[in-house]
């Protein structure tokens, strides 16, 4: 696809219209919905535990189904947004909440409990490499790492969400019941936002790479709010979930995928199990079972908030720091917030246990959601070429929730085993791990278009030297067809004159 595409160059030059806002929240709604999945089974798991008498291995299964079902979801799902386009994939992983998350509040058993989270996992994970390629492929150049790193921030806000949901539903429901409520209200936003996003257009991307061309100049004049015609270009040809592995694409495949995952380990691997540690660290003392999670609970509240604040600088930052500073520093700020929360039972028999114990999870989030958090989603929906960009996303977004499946099964046995500050000090190390792959593997992506990334780093020297000299033959071809057809027009003019001549005119 060439650079210098008219329609793109104004969708990358464009104002942000009411089209853009819309494309972006009902995209950013998606996040949403998972980061409040992602809180609300934290808060509602020492429930299910006092309900049904759970063991270790099936509070594992619990919180690890949903991020199981994402890595399915994630990489069929993100293989269909690349074969069907974004928008039908963007109704289908919302009918997959809105069904189970119902039922999972409706759950009679840990087994079923267990089944429906997994379904339900699968339609989160069908979000991710759908709701940022969508976002990717529709904003202007200058602002799509911020508006991607905002659109992802909406995690946050539904953790919080999530987190305050629990808080309320204890004040007024304090009973081993509750989780119902806390997993059932979900839907509720859920089916508002499907009705929305029902009227979404195509991404005009998606559709010039599908041949479809004038659809494609509709939606980029709908977008721009100018008038403008793509020229037809040859549709990309099939496309294989093994291009990932290409020698072109396996750098950008393992970085992508290799960070997030690690990421998702440390981060899902905290919050999934955040108001335990609490309970464990600083709220042992109440005797009361429920006082003691809604205390818990209320803390995770205000640990979260500074999530919000991470969000904030990485929008801040991403397109002057750029995405690989961020994504390094705050992979460095994530292992030194666990290693200061391991630390705090060092201090528990003394007055500021709970002062450093807030100090830590302050780094962490706020170090996770300046950087890794954000840039681990934004970096696959910059980096793939429009076949491949959700697949790539789904298989990155794919490894991720593996991640997140080991954090939520392996930190509770872990715990068992070796007790949770050593535990946390193991994934501070593995936090390093992701600070040195982004340093060695990554490259940078701010302030260029689409195509220019995809130009310059999936081909060398030599491929875009070839490539600019096709595109001046195909333009040199062109020139001289349009004079071939002047010319011949001229001849026949001029034949066409001289028959209407008379002869004796003719004869002069």
């Amino acid at each position: 696809m060439s650079t210098t595409n008219p329609a793109f160059q104004a969708m990358d030059e464009a104002h942000l219209s009411r089209a853009h806002w819309k494309a972006w929240f009902l995209s950013a709604m998606g996040i949403f919905l998972d980061g409040f999945d992602l809180f609300v089974i934290a808060v509602a798991l020492p429930l299910l535990v006092r309900q049904f008498d759970v063991s270790a291995l099936m509070k594992g299964l619990i919180v690890s189904a949903a991020p199981i079902g994402c890595i399915l979801g994630a990489t069929v799902f993100g293989r269909f947004t690349d074969k069907l386009g974004r928008k039908t994939i963007l109704i289908i992983d919302l009918l997959f909440y809105v069904i189970f998350a119902g039922l999972s509040s409706l759950s009679w058993s840990v087994t079923s409990l267990i089944v429906f989270r997994f379904l339900l996992g699968i339609g989160i994970g069908a979000d991710y490499p759908v709701s940022s390629t969508y976002i990717t492929e529709n904003m202007p150049k200058r602002l799509r790492g911020k508006m991607l790193v905002s659109g992802f921030g909406f995690q946050a806000l539904g953790m919080l969400a999530a987190a305050g949901l629990g808080a309320a539903t204890l004040f007024f429901n304090p009973s081993v019941g509750a989780w119902r409520w806390m997993l059932g209200l979900a839907v509720i936003p859920a089916i508002i936002i499907l009705f929305f996003r029902l009227t979404l257009p195509e991404s005009p991307r998606w559709l010039l790479n599908r041949g479809q061309t004038e659809k494609a100049a509709e939606v980029a004049s709908r977008m721009t709010g100018k008038r403008l015609k793509i020229e037809a270009l040859q549709a990309a040809g099939e496309s294989s979930f093994l291009d990932l592995f290409h020698p072109r694409f396996i750098r950008r495949t393992i970085l992508t995928a290799g960070a997030w995952f690690i990421m998702d380990i440390g981060f899902y691997g905290v919050h999934f199990f955040l108001p335990m540690i609490l309970a464990a660290f600083a709220f042992a003392p109440h005797a009361n079972f429920i006082n003691r999670i809604s205390s818990a609970t209320h803390g995770a509240v205000l640990v979260d908030i500074f999530l919000i604040i991470g969000i904030f600088l990485a929008i801040q930052l991403v397109e002057k720091w750029g995405r690989i500073k961020l994504q390094a520093l705050g992979f460095i700020g994530m292992a030194v917030g666990l290693f200061v929360i391991a630390a705090t039972p060092l201090f528990h028999d003394h007055g500021p246990h709970f002062a450093i114990l807030l100090i830590g999870f302050i780094i962490f989030n706020v170090s996770v959601n300046m950087g890794p958090n954000p840039i681990t989603y934004l970096l696959p929906a910059e980096m793939f070429p429009t076949h491949l960009r959700a697949t790539g996303h789904g298989f990155a977004a794919g490894c991720a929730k593996a991640g997140a499946a080991v954090g939520g099964l392996v930190l509770p046995a872990l715990a068992f085993v070796i007790g949770l500050p050593a535990t946390l000090l193991i994934l501070g190390f593995v936090c390093l791990l992701g600070f040195i792959l982004t340093a060695v593997l990554g490259f940078e992506t701010k302030g260029k278009s689409l195509e220019e990334i995809h130009i310059e780093k999936q081909m060398d020297v030599a491929e875009v030297s070839l490539l600019h000299i096709q595109e001046d033959i195909r333009r040199l071809s062109g020139d001289l067809g349009r004079l071939e057809g002047a010319l011949s027009s001229a001849l026949r003019q001029v034949r066409e004159s001289q028959s209407s001549m008379p002869p004796r005119d003719k004869e002069k």
